[in-house]
């Protein structure tokens, strides 16, 4: 089975550095502007044609699909606010369309609020598109394989999911990485005729903010990073991190489900010992789900559990999933598993994760061999035993070509003050790799929240009131600041 977590990625790291002829899109061609249409009450859309390649001036193009919501208040308007929620993957038109649930009223009032579906994802065109049986390929294997046949047939899923989103997608595959992304965010504001412009993103969008405000630091305004993953971080350091962050979360859960005989899983209070058992029962003996659904493996159990764990307002529904699973019912579980990879209304999916894996890979400059990637378990085991218990390794990029551009190093310099916001109980990007952010920017700011769950704008009035004041005013917070 293939387990990659959304919302955020495992950050990468390489030494590469983008010259700076190559850094700034530089054009004067009129047809780089955007056609904008009315698609709601004080909403706008269109679409931005970009080169698919940056090295080549003749390159083919991508058009990025693009939300604008439009300022409230003509007298307070600043200019621009891009937004990015995270992934990688996610298309960011929808923080766009939804602007009056996301940001506070003094910020609709001040800004343009412009969501755009990067580059293969949601409706730009195209967008990745691997395959359609998403229980074929996320939900068939076995995290603790106990013979060769087992083993080599999880092997080739990675290897036939790498195979066939080349064969359909091979034109804009190698192009999709998080550089990329960042250049289309200058073309961006150059269509939008603003010399400076501000930015909000939101988990892995820190990272691509990041790397936007290294590679384009004379036309950052002012920038937001929340959620933010650990730039230095390598392959095998990022799972490390983002596994043991989903580990404690894990613990936190159970350890309060133990303490209070409310919690539907108490079981006399030892739910830690009950989740064990269900862990290891599930290894064993999968259980049934849904009339036509697969069985609810180990591992499809896990990755249920990692999406409540992006919030604590999830953990009422988890604790009743559990208890169904311990009667055999893998339903809740089930639901869970499906919120997490985005199934719609209708049983089908976005292209949400086929897009992560494959930006994962475009970023990443490490290409280990199948007996590499499991030398890791070990390590893996030991640092995340309830999270990471598989005996095989990570084989998302293994069977992926070498990264043609990955993303460089982030360093912020000469981009001004940046705000990174952190959690204390941020299971996705740990706090500890949030702080390595902003200590990686030349002016970065870093605002603590006291939270369970990824994110934190919006949690209390301290951090609503310093992130707007700082991208309104342009006032900074100190240099750690509490919330």
């Amino acid at each position: 089975m293939i387990l990659g977590l959304l919302l955020v990625s495992c950050s990468t790291s390489s030494d590469t550095e983008v010259p700076a002829s190559t850094a700034q899109p530089e054009t004067t061609d009129p047809a780089n502007s955007i056609s904008w249409e009315s698609c709601g009450d004080g909403l706008e859309c269109g679409y931005l044609d970009v080169p698919i390649d940056y090295t080549d001036e003749n390159s083919a193009t991508t058009s990025l699909y693009l939300t604008k919501h439009m300022a409230t208040s003509s007298s307070q308007r600043i200019g621009t606010l891009l937004v990015n929620p995270g992934g990688p993957g996610f298309g960011g038109s929808i923080l766009a369309e939804a602007a009056d649930r996301n940001y506070s009223a003094e910020l609709l009032a001040a800004f343009d609020i412009v969501g755009w579906d990067p580059r293969g994802t949601g409706q730009s065109i195209p967008a990745i598109d691997c395959t359609d049986d998403y229980d074929y390929f996320f939900t068939g294997g076995d995290l603790t394989p106990d013979t060769d046949q087992e083993r080599a047939d999880g092997i080739s899923i990675y290897r036939e999911f790498a195979e066939v989103c080349f064969e359909k997608n091979g034109d804009l595959l190698p192009y999709v990485g998080t550089n990329n992304t960042a250049r289309d965010m200058d073309m961006i504001r150059q269509a939008l005729g603003e010399d400076k412009i501000s930015y909000f993103g939101f988990s892995y969008g820190s990272e691509l903010g990041a790397t936007w405000a290294t590679l384009f630091p004379d036309t950052v305004r002012a920038a937001v990073l929340d959620g933010a993953s650990d730039p230095e971080a390598d392959w095998i350091d990022g799972v490390l991190q983002q596994n043991r962050g989903f580990e404690e979360a894990i613990e936190t859960f159970l350890a309060q489900c133990s303490a209070n005989s409310d919690c539907a899983f108490y079981n006399s209070g030892n739910a830690e010992g009950a989740f064990d058992s269900l862990m290891e029962s599930l290894d064993d003996n999968p259980i049934p789900t849904t009339s036509g659904r697969p069985d609810l493996t180990r591992g499809m159990a896990l990755t249920a559990v990692a999406e409540a764990m992006y919030s604590d307002s999830y953990w009422g529904e988890l604790e009743i999933a559990l208890v169904d699973a311990q009667a055999d019912d893998g339903t809740g579980l089930l639901a869970l598993f499906d919120q997490y990879f985005q199934m719609l209304p209708d049983g089908s999916y976005g292209n949400e994760l086929e897009a992560f894996l494959n930006i994962l890979c475009a970023d990443n400059p490490e290409r280990m061999t199948v007996e590499e990637a499991d030398s890791y378990v070990p390590r893996f085991q030991a640092n995340a035993p309830r999270f990471a218990p598989g005996t095989t390794g990570d084989y998302t990029c293994v069977f992926w070509p070498p990264a043609l551009d990955p993303r460089i190093t982030i360093t912020g310099i000469g981009a001004g003050p940046i705000v990174v916001i952190g959690t204390t109980g941020d299971a996705a990007t740990p706090l500890a790799g949030t702080r390595n952010m902003a200590k990686s920017l030349e002016e970065g700011r870093l605002i603590v929240i006291t939270a369970d769950q990824h994110t934190g704008y919006g949690v209390n009035s301290c951090v609503i009131d310093a992130v707007d004041t700082y991208l309104i005013d342009l006032v900074v917070p100190a240099a750690e600041l509490n919330c």
